[in-house]
């Protein structure tokens, strides 16, 4: 497993170490005693979400207000643009965000702690999103930022407009949302 840094120091992208011949391939997508020897972090993951979209699907900005959730996302299936942005009010990043491109065939993975929204959009015809979360889904407490805040100035690297929930949809302004302290 190799750590690489983002522009954020907190996220962190994770290439796995595969070992592939003719037959496939085989990769450890998550070991504990090694992500900790790692990063220096201990997480307790409580739930595994798996999610498949079609191609232009963008879901997000999500997060959670209360019992807020780091996150591990992996791409199993095709390739999304994942984005992470840092809404600690108190942190030196505050507002800014890292893009990267995730898929089956780059394997890579981001991890994002506490303290970030979270969205993605599907580049390839479908792809399938696994994320392991610290803490479970509580929807009374989940918050979405609008993926197009001006504010953010997001590149989702869109040719065509998104195909949003009706959630998503009507995510509020980044100037308007709850932020973490």
């Amino acid at each position: 497993m190799k750590i690489i840094q983002t522009a954020i120091p907190d996220l962190l992208t994770i290439e796995p170490k595969v070992f592939g011949d003719d037959r496939g391939f085989f990769f450890e997508s998550f070991n504990r005693r090694k992500f900790a020897e790692l990063t220096g972090l201990d997480v307790d993951f409580v739930q595994d979400n798996h999610s498949r979209s079609a191609k232009g699907v963008l879901r997000g900005l999500h997060y959670q207000i209360q019992h807020p959730q780091g996150k591990l996302v992996r791409v199993v299936l095709g390739a999304v643009l994942d984005i992470a942005v840092d809404i600690r009010k108190n942190s030196p990043t505050f507002g800014q965000h890292v893009a990267i491109e995730l898929s089956a065939e780059n394997k890579r993975m981001l991890w994002m702690p506490v303290g970030f929204a979270h969205g993605f959009v599907v580049l390839t015809d479908t792809a399938e999103f696994l994320y392991k979360t610290t803490d479970y889904w509580y929807p009374e407490f989940e918050r979405c930022i609008r993926w197009d805040d001006p504010t953010l100035k997001i590149d989702w690297q869109l040719k065509t407009a998104p195909s949003l929930s009706g959630k998503d949809a009507q995510g509020k302004s980044f100037l308007e949302a709850e932020f973490f302290r």
